[in-house]
């Protein structure tokens, strides 16, 4: 059960921008067991935790004066209910999309359409992390938590996520207080796969599938997200950098008649969603680089580090982009992963 504390550890690889900042204190958790300590570490030496899993999902701006957890918490666990559904749960610290792939290859079926979505499991309920028409909320059961602040052991039901669009009440309403160890999904034995998002049918037609298998599903989700959005490993990005901007019907009406080629969904009772990507591209901006910071050439949502670009270059041109978006359009855009410090 112990674990050992480092101190003025790179960050860089532990974050897919590939950010070269350092941690004051540095450790990596294994097990759930662990937790106290940390607590005990964190308010001995009056410094915050910044848990992280992937790190997929961070923007890091300058050296952290704090203690960084990397979550490695494993275990799989799968049973079947009474309904004829089936609950799965999974260590905090498992990867994503290898999580997804065993799901499937067990008969799980549910969690197709995230395939590929970089981060752990643990991360993905703090995002709320959805894809082609499919949320984690929609998935998830409940999920285990550990309260630096009491000390306990917590379990939240999906409900108590308080989950929104890319968010959640570990995200919004209390940062860093709580550090998810595992997460439980119910999934189904029976195969209905959700088709008709982000062009699936229209790579179904290409390649004459009429009904897919649950891993070829998975495999056509990731070959669409390989040819819209770069691998970390290649170049270094957060994915998505804008979620999309949720506005309400009749603003959206009056920009439809303005730009009749706007990419809007519907979205709850009285509002639309744009589509991010469409509207920073309107703007010039696919492509665009200032040194080694810049936006995607294949998709207007990624920001990227070609190299050495810091935090904060990756944030100027982010800035840049709102103030075109909003001055065009009167919509803000939101960035969507967590900046820090």
């Amino acid at each position: 059960m112990t674990i050992e504390f480092q101190e003025n550890i790179s960050l860089k690889p532990y974050n897919s921008f590939g950010f070269d900042v350092s941690a004051r204190y540095f450790a990596v958790l294994d097990n759930a067991g662990q937790l106290p300590a940390i607590r005990d570490f964190s308010q001995q030496n009056r410094v915050s935790v910044l848990f992280i899993g992937g790190g997929s999902n961070l923007v890091l701006t300058a050296d952290l004066d704090q203690l960084v957890v990397v979550n490695q918490i494993q275990g799989l666990q799968m049973q079947d209910n009474p309904d004829g559904s089936v609950s799965v749960t999974a260590g905090a610290g498992e990867e994503w999309h290898p999580f997804v792939r065993w799901t499937l290859q067990q008969g799980a079926y549910g969690l197709e359409n995230l395939s590929l979505i970089p981060g752990t499991v643990g991360a993905a309920p703090i995002q709320n992390i959805g894809a082609y028409g499919v949320e984690i909320k929609d998935r998830l059961s409940f999920l285990d938590a550990f309260d630096l602040e009491t000390g306990e052991s917590v379990v939240f039901t999906a409900d108590e996520c308080q989950f929104g669009y890319r968010d959640s009440l570990f995200k919004s309403r209390f940062p860093g207080r709580y550090l998810i160890t595992a997460v439980t999904f119910t999934l189904s034995r029976e195969f209905k796969p959700v088709l008709h998002y982000g062009g699936i049918d229209e790579q179904l037609r290409q390649r004459n599938i009429d009904f897919p298998e649950p891993l070829q599903l998975s495999d056509l989700i990731s070959d669409i997200r390989n040819t819209k959005l770069p691998q970390p490993a290649q170049i270094g990005n957060a994915g998505s950098f804008f979620k999309n901007p949720v506005i309400p019907v009749d603003q959206a009406e009056k920009l439809k008649h303005e730009y009749p080629n706007l990419v809007l969904f519907a979205d709850k009772s009285g509002y639309c969603k744009l589509a991010a990507g469409w509207l920073i591209d309107q703007q010039g901006w696919k492509g665009h680089r200032q040194g080694d910071a810049g936006v995607y050439a294949k998709q207007a949502l990624v920001l990227v580090n070609y190299g050495a670009a810091s935090g904060v270059d990756i944030l100027e041109i982010a800035g840049a982009i709102q103030a075109d978006v909003y001055q065009q359009f009167g919509v803000m855009l939101e960035i969507e992963p967590r900046c820090y410090p």
